[in-house]
């Protein structure tokens, strides 16, 4: 299930954006867009979860931020994207196993270990809402902004064409 609850615009630094609320009967989500993208082909698409570090508090040690900037710049670019905010902080295991597993980090250990030494599961995010929300907004074909193999294989499972990728990682 996928509900559309309201609609909107923002102005950002990398230009103005079409904002849509979704909800899925748990959580909400939002598909941020420029450009026109229904029907269209080979748009690129960033699928995005929510991190209270780099997003609120600006955290050097997190590069979520400026994935969602380079995302938002490569749009700009395009003329047309999407961008798909998922409420999924801490890989789906929420902020109390992120803050609990940055001693580990600091430590040297990969995040998704750092999870596991908590008690977490090392990625608990689900993209099924993302999949569901791109057959909402009718786009042809897609070109993942990201290095997560994961929600490319969620995505073309619901039935989604991704065309190309590109890493944004740093």
């Amino acid at each position: 299930m996928i509900v559309k609850l309201a609609e909107g615009t923002l102005k950002t630094k990398f230009g103005e954006f079409k904002e849509v609320l979704y909800y899925d009967g748990q959580k909400e989500s939002i598909a941020f867009m420029m450009g026109e993208i229904e029907n269209e082909e080979d748009v690129l698409c960033r699928v995005h979860s929510s991190c209270i570090f780099g997003h609120y508090f600006n955290s050097i040690e997190c590069d979520c931020q400026e994935q969602m900037d380079i995302s938002q710049e490569l749009i700009q670019k395009a003329g047309k994207g999407i961008i798909i905010l998922l409420e999924q902080e801490g890989k789906g295991n929420g902020h109390f196993a992120l803050l609990n597993s940055v001693k580990h980090k600091r430590e040297g250990v990969k995040q998704a270990d750092a999870y596991q030494a908590v008690g977490f599961e090392a990625d608990a995010r689900n993209f099924n809402s993302a999949a569901k929300i791109l057959k909402d907004l009718n786009v042809k074909s897609i070109r993942m902004l990201t290095g997560n193999v994961n929600k490319i294989k969620t995505l073309t499972q619901f039935g989604i064409e991704v065309s190309g990728i590109q890493d944004v990682i740093l």
